[in-house]
């Protein structure tokens, strides 16, 4: 079966009716399909995403239900926007960056006196 990479064209009646009828199919598709957008994705990013995958399976492991799981998992990326050094946060101190004003350097000036003499 081919699996389409973009996620608007995947059949959520399949994968439901799939994860019913053959959880042991349904899994092996799952990771085979987050296994290839890991891949897709720049390879400087790939260990970062792969280690937040493992993280969203153990929670999946051991949520008890899996509406407990997408509550934890919920609650887990509104961290990573709103909790401390979260997007917010960074967003917030790359607005202040471009709107700051740069503070000029001050310096005395110092007052000469007019006079009609021009120099050689």
């Amino acid at each position: 079966m081919t699996v389409p990479s973009t996620p608007s064209l995947i059949d959520f009646d399949h994968w439901s009716t799939l994860a019913r009828s053959d959880p042991e199919a349904f899994e092996a598709l799952r990771t085979r399909v987050i296994d290839e957008a890991i891949n897709r994705a720049p390879e400087r990013s790939q260990a970062r995403l792969r280690c937040l995958q493992w993280k969203l399976d153990q929670i999946r492991d051991t949520a008890g239900s899996p509406l407990s799981a997408c509550v934890l998992m919920s609650r887990m990326m509104w961290d990573s926007v709103l909790g401390d050094g979260g997007l917010h946060d960074t967003i917030g101190k790359m607005d202040q960056l471009t709107t700051r004003k740069p503070k000029m350097p001050s310096a005395q000036i110092l007052p000469f006196r007019q006079t009609d003499q021009i120099l050689p």
